[in-house]
């Protein structure tokens, strides 16, 4: 049984999942984990690959969402997506790093925030 933290992170996962979906985005692959950490989601549109780091709040009463990507965790996604690359040989697309930021639960209006390319 997953504790309500871990409940609210899957929520936000397919609140993502839809809301890329709905915009024209394929998602070949979710949850993929490497020795640097997991992709949330890995998506494409067009000619892009898109690696996809969700971060989920109740609220904003403390931080954003957004606000905890830090630097450390941008490098650890930087080196997730190389793993990815790596394992997935026949992939040549042009790729990037997105974030998206839900603060909500559900039952209650949310809010949805897609920050792309964000270590360009």
């Amino acid at each position: 049984m997953r504790n309500p933290r871990q409940r609210l992170g899957q929520w936000g996962e397919q609140v993502a999942s839809d809301y890329l979906a709905a915009r024209g985005y394929t998602i070949p692959d979710r949850n993929f984990r490497t020795r640097h950490g997991e992709i949330d989601i890995v998506a494409r549109r067009e000619e892009v690959l898109i690696f996809v780091e969700i971060k989920t709040r109740s609220s904003s009463a403390y931080a954003f969402p957004e606000e905890s990507v830090t630097r450390q965790k941008q490098l650890h996604l930087l080196s997730a997506a190389e793993d990815y690359l790596a394992s997935h040989p026949q992939t040549s697309l042009t790729w990037q790093i997105d974030v998206i930021a839900i603060e909500g639960r559900p039952g209650i209006k949310l809010s949805i925030n897609h920050f792309e390319n964000v270590l360009a």
